[in-house]
């Protein structure tokens, strides 16, 4: 996934003050390929079979249009991490509206955030263990991808949710920041410590099998 490059948006946020029609239908164009990464990460199986992810972000790009002018006078937050936030609240609605038979489980999970579905969850894996995160040292073999699957279920949620905004996502250090209303250097302990635990997990794992 290529990831737009600050500069460049930052370019088209001027003219889009400046009232550059062109502009402002181009920023809000430009991460359309970042949201529907998340919001396909982020979708419950449940719904995966009856929503495409350009749906939600398609609801997502009519709403921050309505919303643009007054974001370029008051930029509460860097773009992108705007944009995601909209992004998220439509995926909430639709899971409110779509699985409200099991209301209960769903409040209780736009409290937590969503849980991973296990396909991403299988990604989040196979790509840490690529990073060379595991004791691994890189090998995408289907049973350390297993592994590493299994530790990731046994963090901590907020540990987990720094690797999948990381990993999965590829949001910047800065957009994670964003994201979690946090600050960048308190990202960088998060993420240094959820590696961690993962791979004490991951180690632990190899003295129960041994």
């Amino acid at each position: 996934m290529v990831v737009p490059h600050d500069a460049d948006t930052e370019e088209l946020i001027v003219r889009a003050r400046r009232g550059d029609g062109g502009a402002r239908q181009q920023l809000l164009m430009r991460h359309r390929d970042r949201l529907c990464r998340m919001v396909a990460v982020r979708l419950d199986r449940r719904l995966a079979a009856r929503f495409d992810p350009s749906d939600v972000v398609q609801e997502a790009l009519l709403d921050a249009d309505q919303r643009l002018s007054d974001y370029l006078e008051q930029r509460p937050l860097p773009f992108y991490p705007w944009l995601r936030r909209l992004a998220w609240e439509h995926l909430l609605k639709l899971k409110q509206r779509h699985l409200a038979a099991r209301k209960r489980s769903a409040n209780r999970e736009e409290r937590q955030g969503f849980g991973l579905p296990d396909a991403s969850a299988l990604e989040l894996a196979q790509r840490l263990v690529s990073q060379g995160t595991s004791p691994s040292n890189g090998l995408l073999r289907d049973e350390v991808r297993g592994r590493v699957q299994a530790a990731l279920a046994r963090l901590p949620e907020g540990d987990r949710e720094v690797l999948v905004l990381r990993y999965l996502e590829q949001l910047s250090m800065g957009e994670v920041a964003a994201v979690l209303e946090i600050t960048e250097g308190a990202v960088k302990m998060r993420h240094s410590r959820a590696l961690a635990r993962l791979c004490g997990l991951l180690g632990g794992q190899a003295e129960n099998q041994s």
